[in-house]
């Protein structure tokens, strides 16, 4: 393990205590996390627009945000930033899932079972981010296709990748119906905010959690095919998924679509930052 890595390490280690307390500690690491968040999904989207229009010249994921966030001035810092705000998004997670959740259902199993698996998909995401400088930013598509075919050699291993995108693909349609319920709105400390802020709010959290849901389902379905065909070139990560919708009877105008909506979901994080109770 590199300096840096270990660095890395401790600096979680502080924060997992930091988080764990609960108070000022939470509210730093979500706040944080949710704002890193935010720059992802507005990049992805970009890349994405891009990529309709046939100018893209990064894949529209997780990597590509990364190398084009590197890109900028202060590139490798900002990358950083990102990556140690993922951290605290995980970190917010394990608290809720150690300590319970802001809200008066926050202590219940499920709830706390949910934050446990959010806790382990954000520290996966901090850790691909915070491994980008030292050269471990491997595409979403090849870390999709590597890990369908290392599931599928493994007994029952076409059920467990059919199970696994099925969970996916239901995922996304949660994701979906409750950004259009706008179950949002009970994390929301809104008091006092006036009303076009509050529209603008809703705006962006049903147009940004729809097109997230519909990205989760289409890649969730791609893993479910590929594990019927027992072929794991057929799944697909965020770039290819986005790219997929191009070949509907929609052309390029639906992954438009999908694409605005992910920096909506961007934006949408950022109202979070500022409004989301914790």
């Amino acid at each position: 393990m590199g300096i840096g890595a270990a660095s890395g390490v401790r600096a979680a280690s502080r924060g997992a205590r930091t988080a764990s307390r609960g108070g000022r500690g939470r509210k730093v690491t979500a706040r944080c996390g949710l704002v890193a968040r935010g720059v992802l999904y507005v990049l992805i989207g970009i890349l994405a627009v891009q990529v309709a229009f046939g100018d893209g010249g990064e894949e529209a994921d997780r990597q590509g945000a990364l190398q084009e966030l590197s890109g900028k001035p202060f590139g490798g810092v900002l990358v950083w930033a990102v990556g140690i705000g993922i951290v605290g998004m995980a970190l917010w997670r394990l608290s809720e899932a150690l300590f319970g959740a802001a809200g008066p259902e926050g202590g219940k199993p499920v709830k706390r079972l949910s934050s446990a698996g959010r806790t382990v998909f954000y520290a996966v995401v901090a850790f691909s981010v915070l491994t980008f400088p030292a050269g471990g930013g491997r595409s979403g598509d090849e870390q999709s296709r590597d890990a369908t075919a290392k599931a599928l050699e493994l007994p029952a291993g076409q059920w467990l990748v059919g199970a696994a995108g099925l969970g996916i693909a239901v995922a996304g349609v949660v994701i979906a119906v409750q950004a259009a319920r706008r179950t949002f709105r009970k994390h929301l400390a809104m008091g006092g905010v006036s009303a076009r802020w509050r529209k603008a709010v809703d705006f962006l959290g049903v147009s940004g959690g729809l097109a997230r849901g519909a990205v989760a389902t289409a890649a969730g379905g791609f893993v479910v095919y590929a594990a019927l065909r027992y072929d794991p070139t057929r799944a697909k990560g965020m770039d290819d998924t986005l790219r997929s919708f191009t070949t509907t009877g929609a052309g390029p105008w639906l992954l438009v679509a999908v694409a605005v909506g992910l920096v909506l979901f961007g934006l949408f994080s950022w109202a979070m930052a500022r409004w989301r109770e914790v």
